[in-house]
C-alpha cells in the first residue's frame, strides 16, 4: 500500500516536471547561449562605454544611461564591483555608479531571456521595476550621502577568465560554466514548482499572494530573502506562482529582494559598504520592493 502510494505520487510529480520543463528549458538554453555571446564578444565594448561615458558631463542625468548599462552587463557582482572599483578611482560619481552596481545586480540579458517564460506583462514589469530601483539608488546616493557611500578599497580588476585564443573554444567554455552555474537550481527550481504544483492548493496559494492583498507583497518582499538562489532557478517558480495566483505586484516585490539579497551578492557589498551602509542599503531593498509591489498591483 505505501509503496503504490509512493509510485503514484513519483508518476505526478515526474509528469509535472516534465511538462513544465518543456515549456521554459528554451529560455533557459537561450538565455545562456546569449548571455555567454554577450560576455564573451560584447563585454569589452560595454566597459569600453562606461568608460568613456563617465567622461560625459551629465550631472544628475547620469544615472540613467549607468542603469541601462547596468541591465546590459553580464558580469556577476563579483565582476561588477572590481569594473566599478576602478571608474571609481577615475573619478566617476558616486551616484552612477550606485545606479550601475544595483541594476546590475537586479538584471543581465540572460535573466531577461529567462524572464520572458513568465510572459510578456512580466517582463516588462521586471525591467521597468529593476530599472527604476537603479535610479532611486541613485538618487539616494546623491540626496542622502552627498556621493560619499562606497570604500572599494583592496578591490581591483579580477582576471579575465575568457582568454582561450580560439573565439569558438571560448564561446563554449563560457558557455558551461553557465551551464554548471545554473543548471542545478534551474532543475532544483522545476521540481520544487512541480511539487507546488501537486500538493499546494491554488486557492489558498491565491488567497494569500492574490491581486489585492497588500500582505501578499509584504510576503514575497520576505520570502526573497531566503529563497533565491540563482535567476534562472527561480523562473520555474515565479511561472507556476502566477499562474496560481500570486499578483503581479507579489512577483515583482519577489523580483527584487531576491537578487538584490542573493548571499553571494551580499558578501561583495558587505566589503564596500561597510557594516553602516550595508544595512542601509537592506532597508532601501525592502522598502522599494514593498512600495513596487503596491504600485504594481494598483495598475497591472
Amino acid at each position: 500500500m505505501f509503496y503504490e502510494i509512493l509510485s503514484r505520487e513519483f508518476i505526478y510529480i515526474k509528469y509535472y516536471f516534465l511538462i513544465q520543463f518543456e515549456q521554459i528549458y528554451i529560455y533557459w538554453v537561450l538565455g545562456m547561449a546569449i548571455g555567454s555571446f554577450i560576455s564573451v564578444f560584447c563585454k569589452g565594448y560595454i566597459n569600453k562605454i562606461f568608460s568613456n561615458f563617465s567622461k560625459e558631463k551629465l550631472g544628475l542625468f547620469g544615472i540613467i544611461p549607468a542603469c541601462i548599462l547596468g541591465i546590459i552587463s553580464p558580469l556577476c557582482m563579483y565582476g561588477t564591483i572590481p569594473v566599478a572599483a576602478s571608474f571609481h578611482k577615475e573619478g566617476m560619481r558616486e551616484d552612477w555608479l550606485s545606479s550601475f552596481m544595483m541594476a546590475s545586480i537586479l538584471l543581465n540579458p540572460q535573466l531577461i531571456i529567462y524572464s520572458a517564460a513568465l510572459g510578456k506583462t512580466a517582463l516588462t514589469v521586471r525591467i521597468i521595476s529593476c530599472f527604476m530601483c537603479g535610479i532611486f539608488a541613485g538618487l539616494c546616493v546623491k540626496f542622502l550621502f552627498g556621493n560619499k557611500f562606497f570604500n572599494f578599497g583592496g578591490f581591483y580588476e579580477i582576471s579575465n577568465r575568457d582568454t582561450d585564443p580560439n573565439l569558438i573554444l571560448r564561446y563554449i567554455k563560457n558557455f558551461l560554466r553557465n551551464l554548471r552555474a545554473t543548471g542545478i537550481y534551474f532543475i532544483f527550481g522545476i521540481f520544487l514548482s512541480a511539487l507546488f504544483q501537486r500538493y499546494v492548493p491554488a486557492e489558498s496559494f491565491a488567497n494569500l499572494f492574490g491581486r489585492k492583498n497588500g500582505f501578499g507583497v509584504l510576503m514575497s518582499a520576505t520570502i526573497g530573502v531566503p529563497l533565491y538562489a540563482c535567476g534562472g532557478g527561480t523562473i520555474p517558480l515565479l511561472r507556476e506562482w502566477l499562474y496560481s495566483g500570486m499578483s503581479m505586484g507579489a512577483a515583482s516585490a519577489f523580483m527584487i529582494t531576491g537578487p538584490a539579497t542573493k548571499i553571494t551578492n551580499l558578501g561583495a557589498l558587505k566589503i564596500v559598504l561597510g557594516a553602516k551602509n550595508f544595512i542601509y542599503y537592506l532597508m532601501f531593498v525592502i522598502c522599494y520592493s514593498i512600495l513596487n509591489g503596491l504600485i504594481v498591483s494598483a495598475f497591472v
